[in-house]
C-alpha cells in the first residue's frame, strides 16, 4: 500500500511518510469501542481530556514546530495554534455543560420530566491544511465530551500534524479505540464520508467539498452533518480619521496565516472620498510587511501558502482578475520559482463588469470603491458567503446599520475579519455553513437531547370512551 508523505512547503524536504489507512478498520475499531467511553461518567471523560491539554502543554515546542514545518506558516503563529488546542478543553466542558446539561422540567403531579443527551456513537471528523491542530481539535475534543467515538482524517496536505495530535489523545488515557487516525487521500475521504459506520460527518474545508457532502446526506437524516466552510469576506472603512489602524486592521484581516484563513477579508469596501489617503497608507505597510520560512530571523508576518498548487492558482486567480478589468495596486509576486512563497497583493477591483464570488485562499485583497454606505453594505453582502464582515468606523450609527443589515454569522466593529474566539459560538450562513455553528455551540452537534416523562410508580385510568363493563 502507497505511503502518504508529508513535505515542508518552505523548504520542499521530506517531514513525514505513513502507510494509507483502511477505512473500514478504522471505523470498526471505533465502533467496537464507543459504547465503552460512553458509558463512564461525565467527569471521568472531562477529566480524561484535561489530561490530554497537559500532555499537549509538555510537547508545546515540538507540536508547533511540527505545524510550522508542514503549512509553512511562521513558528509564532503556530505556537499560538497549539495554545487553542490546550484551552479548547475548558471551554468545551463548559459548552457540555450549560448547551446540553441535565435539567429537570415542569411536569404534571405525580411525574417528572427530564432532559439528558446522548452521544451520536460514531463521528467522522474531516479536517484542513490551515489550522491542522486546532481546528480538528474543535470538533474532537467536544465529541469526545459528549462520549463519542472520533475517526479522523487530516488533511492529506497535513497528516504529520494529524498524527501527533491523536497521539496526544492516546497518551491521556483516551482509549485507542475512540481517537482513530485515517491517513489517506481524497479517496479514503469521501471513502469515510460515505461509511455506514459513522452515525455523522463533522467538516472544515472548501465550499464545493461542503456542498457535496450536503448532497451525499440529503438521503441520510439519521446522520449528524456539521459544515464548517469558507467565505468571501467584506471588510468596509468608512468615517474614520486614523488611517494607520485601519490599515493595520485590513492587513490583519487580509493576510495572517498568508491570506488562508476562512475568516480572511477578500474584499476591501472603501468610501471613495477616504479612497486615496488609505490606500496609500496601507500599501506601504502592506510592502513592510516580512514574507518568510517559519524559523526566519527577524520572524516573519507570514510564510507561504501550502503548496505549489496552491501558488500558481492563486497566480492565475490574480491574472483572471486583471484580464477583466481589475487595476493592480501591489502585484502578487512569488520570489522564489520552485517555493510557494507569496508576496502580499492589492487590487481594485471596483470597474470589473462581475467580480468573481469566490474564495481566493491566499494573500490577494481586492479593494472596491462605494459612493454611500448603502452601497457599501449592499456590496458587502453581494456574495453567496456569509461567514465574516467588519466594519472600520467611529460612527455608532453606522455600525448598527451594518450590524442590522449585513449577512454573516461574525459581524465585527474595528476588528478583523478573522481571530474568532472560541469561547462564542463560530459559524456563517450562505455558502459558509449548514447553521450548526462551531466552537462554543459543538455540543449542540456532538450530543443529542432526550426528554423522558418519569414517574417511581405506574398508575394510570381511562376516564371516557370505555363502554360499561
Amino acid at each position: 500500500m502507497a505511503d502518504i508523505i508529508s513535505t515542508e512547503p518552505a523548504t520542499g524536504a521530506e517531514l513525514w511518510r505513513h502507510p494509507v489507512s483502511d477505512v473500514d478498520a478504522e471505523v470498526a475499531r471505533a465502533r467496537e469501542s464507543w459504547a465503552e467511553w460512553a458509558a463512564r461518567p461525565l467527569a471521568n471523560r472531562v477529566e480524561t481530556l484535561r489530561r490530554f491539554a497537559n500532555v499537549v502543554r509538555s510537547k508545546h515546542e515540538a507540536f508547533a514546530d511540527t505545524i510550522a514545518r508542514e503549512t509553512g506558516k511562521p513558528l509564532w503563529e503556530s505556537r499560538t495554534e497549539v495554545d487553542t488546542v490546550i484551552a479548547k478543553v475548558d471551554i468545551s466542558a463548559k459548552a457540555y455543560a450549560d448547551r446540553t446539561s441535565q435539567r429537570r422540567l415542569d411536569a404534571q403531579m405525580g411525574s417528572r420530566m427530564a432532559l439528558r443527551h446522548k452521544p451520536h456513537g460514531v463521528l467522522a471528523v474531516l479536517g484542513p491544511y490551515n489550522f491542522p491542530a486546532h481546528l480538528p481539535n474543535g470538533h474532537i475534543v467536544p465529541a469526545l465530551i459528549a462520549g463519542n467515538a472520533v475517526v479522523f482524517k487530516p488533511s492529506e496536505k497535513t497528516p504529520a500534524s494529524g498524527d501527533f495530535l491523536v497521539k496526544c489523545y492516546h497518551e491521556a488515557g483516551v482509549p485507542e479505540g475512540c481517537a482513530r487516525l485515517v491517513v489517506g487521500g481524497p479517496a479514503e475521504g469521501k471513502a469515510l464520508a460515505a461509511h455506514d459506520g459513522i452515525d455523522g460527518l463533522l467538516f472544515t474545508g472548501s465550499a464545493r467539498t461542503g456542498i457535496a457532502l450536503n448532497r451525499q446526506f440529503a438521503d441520510r437524516p439519521e446522520k449528524i452533518l456539521a459544515l464548517e466552510m469558507g467565505g468571501n469576506n467584506p471588510i468596509i472603512v468608512w468615517e474614520t480619521p486614523d488611517l494607520h489602524s485601519a490599515a493595520t486592521l485590513i492587513v490583519q484581516s487580509a493576510f495572517t496565516t498568508a491570506g488562508q484563513r476562512c475568516t480572511a477579508a477578500r474584499r476591501l469596501i472603501v468610501d471613495e472620498k477616504l479612497y486615496e489617503p488609505l490606500i496609500e497608507t496601507l500599501n506601504k505597510l502592506v510592502g513592510r510587511l516580512i514574507v518568510g520560512e517559519p524559523h526566519a530571523d527577524p520572524a516573519p508576518f507570514m510564510g507561504c501558502v501550502i503548496d505549489n498548487e496552491a501558488a500558481d492558482q492563486l497566480t492565475e486567480s490574480f491574472l483572471a482578475l486583471m484580464m477583466r478589468g481589475g487595476h493592480p495596486i501591489r502585484h502578487l509576486e512569488r520570489p522564489i520559482d520552485d517555493r510557494p512563497f507569496l508576496s502580499p497583493a492589492l487590487i481594485d477591483t471596483t470597474d470589473m463588469a462581475e467580480r468573481p464570488d469566490i474564495e481566493l485562499f491566499g494573500p490577494i485583497l481586492q479593494v472596491i470603491r462605494a459612493h454611500d454606505f448603502d452601497a457599501a453594505i449592499a456590496e458587502a453582502n453581494n456574495t453567496r458567503y456569509g461567514l465574516s464582515a467588519s466594519l472600520i468606523s467611529q460612527n455608532p450609527a453606522l455600525y448598527n446599520r451594518f450590524w442590522a443589515n449585513a449577512r454573516a454569522g461574525i459581524v465585527n466593529w474595528n476588528k478583523p475579519t478573522n481571530g474568532a474566539s472560541s469561547a462564542a459560538p463560530f459559524g456563517g450562513i450562505g455558502w459558509s455553513g449548514n447553521h450548526r455553528p462551531s466552537a462554543y455551540y459543538a455540543a449542540d452537534y456532538c450530543a443529542y437531547p432526550v426528554v423522558s416523562s418519569e414517574a417511581d410508580q405506574a398508575r394510570a385510568l381511562i376516564g371516557i370512551g370505555l363502554r360499561d363493563g
